[in-house]
């Protein structure tokens, strides 16, 4: 039996999913794009390739080996995209919860049922219908659970809106202790720069009391405000549009001293660094073009 805990982004880390970029299949075409991000660089030419994708995923298991992290995979479906692990189901404590992602993904969980299979099944759940809920949205701070969604009226006509109030009231229910908060994020379907495709697109706690925030992310200020006053502004690394794109904000926490960033994000290893944070730099430049980045194409299992 596996004994799953998480309640926080940056306990230490013993098990983890880590998705595979190996027979990622073709680059879909302009229609299939799930994201503004993709799109653009369908439409450039500049798409990722799995030879290109293979490597930075392999360097990030390395990391991993290194700490002595438990890695498992997801079992292997020929040409199909199963690089970001996180989207398709989360722990909160003990629990293991199944997200309702878009219907093309389901194969992916499939994929990791041989994992969820060892966790007892009283603990595992499965999101009803309605309700859409995506693990990028789901960020654990100890006693709160932070939860991206979009209140938007147009909820329904926006592929980048991922989880909706029925997500955040199944949360609520499933998780009666904690303190849920939802956080109402800008949406885009062309424009990556103005997409918040996930929270942890705009916000990602490190440490024991710190975290990377953009402002711009929420839709409402009062939403980036509760982050203010819960964390301190001394605590907090803002980073701009352009640190946005480029998924600055979407790191990976091995331990509340070691975290693992894109090798390009110089302004933000200068600041962890300043904090007194152990660094592990990976290139995960090609894996960003499909918007999303290290937290993406994990799913935590078991944190101390």
């Amino acid at each position: 039996m596996l004994q799953i805990n998480v309640n926080n982004e940056t306990s230490r880390l013993r098990a983890v999913v880590l998705g595979t970029a190996v027979s990622n299949g073709p680059t879909p075409t302009e229609n299939e794009a799930y994201d503004p991000k993709s799109l653009e660089h369908i439409k450039a030419g500049t798409y990722p390739l799995e030879k290109d994708m293979i490597p930075e995923m392999e360097a990030l298991k390395t990391v991993f080996e290194k700490y002595g992290v438990t890695v498992y995979r997801p079992e292997l479906i020929e040409n199909y995209n199963q690089i970001f692990s996180r989207d398709i189901g989360f722990v909160i404590d003990d629990t293991f919860v199944w997200a309702n992602i878009l219907p093309d993904r389901e194969r992916e969980q499939e994929a990791i049922q041989y994992i969820v299979s060892q966790i007892n099944p009283a603990k595992v759940v499965k999101a009803p219908e309605e309700v859409h809920i995506e693990g990028g949205d789901v960020i654990l701070w100890n006693d709160h659970i932070f939860i991206g969604t979009y209140k938007g009226s147009d909820y329904k006509d926006y592929i980048t809106a991922r989880t909706n109030m029925q997500g955040v009231s199944f949360i609520k229910e499933l998780f009666p202790n904690k303190i849920v908060k939802e956080f109402d994020l800008v949406k885009s379907r062309i424009e990556a720069r103005d997409n918040a495709l996930h929270l942890d697109c705009c916000f990602q706690p490190v440490g024991v009391n710190k975290g990377v925030i953009y402002k711009s992310g929420f839709r409402e200020e009062s939403d980036y405000l509760y982050l203010v006053d819960l964390f301190g502004m001394e605590n907090l690394f803002h980073i701009n549009r352009d640190e946005m794109y480029h998924m600055t904000s979407n790191f990976f926490s091995i331990d509340n001293d070691v975290v693992v960033i894109e090798k390009g994000f110089t302004r933000l290893k200068n600041w962890l660094l300043e904090q007194g944070f152990t660094v592990e730099e990976v290139p995960y430049a090609e894996i960003a073009k499909q918007e999303g980045l290290l937290r993406c194409s994990t799913l935590p299992l078991v944190r101390d």
